[in-house]
């Protein structure tokens, strides 16, 4: 669904009354153009400056896309269905995991590009599910065994080990060892 961007670039390109659609990331009018000579000073330029904009948008998205930095969680799925924790418990799990990771490696360069003032706004999180106890402690020896990072968080005074999280990564150094756990529901 167009945004406002869209719409706002829509009306200054073909006035309030022409329609336009978005096809695959790029701008169709659906009618003609209005005619320079209709167009005030102020929407001229408008026209001009989003025009640079988009063309060199589009340079950039030709470029191969970068990896993107993200944190994976993996929570067991038998705190809720089985156990039958508070929802909110089951995510202040999820939340415990990736503040400790992330504190403990506060110093490394991929965590600091993750919480960067230009990332911040913009982190991405990848929250899986396991079945329970065994599944996830298997999952964190193999994590060990393959040297990335992560935090089991135990709850205490339990000794409870609910969920975990990797410290942030490029998306294809880790997502292929999560690969069989599914997207938490």
């Amino acid at each position: 669904r167009p945004g406002r961007w869209w719409m706002l670039r829509s009306r200054l390109l073909f006035g309030w009354s022409w329609c336009a659609a978005i096809v695959g990331g790029a701008l169709l009018p659906a009618a003609k153009t209005l005619p320079a000579s209709r167009l005030t000073p102020r929407v001229a330029a408008a026209r001009s400056i989003i025009s640079m904009a988009t063309t060199e948008g589009a340079s950039e998205a030709a470029a191969p896309e970068e990896d993107t930095i993200v944190q994976f969680v993996v929570i067991r799925k038998d705190l809720l269905k089985t156990l039958e924790w508070p929802t909110g418990s089951v995510v202040a799990q999820a939340c415990h995991a990736c503040t400790a990771v992330i504190w403990a490696n506060q110093q490394d360069p991929c965590v600091q590009e993750y919480l960067s003032a230009a990332n911040v706004d913009s982190m991405h999180k990848v929250v899986k599910e396991c079945k329970g106890e065994t599944q996830l402690l298997n999952l964190a020896e193999k994590l060990t065994q393959d040297g990335i990072v992560h935090k089991l968080w135990v709850e205490q005074p339990e000794n409870f080990p609910t969920a975990l999280a990797l410290k942030p990564y490029p998306r294809s150094q880790v997502a292929p060892l999560l690969k069989k756990y599914n997207l938490y529901k």
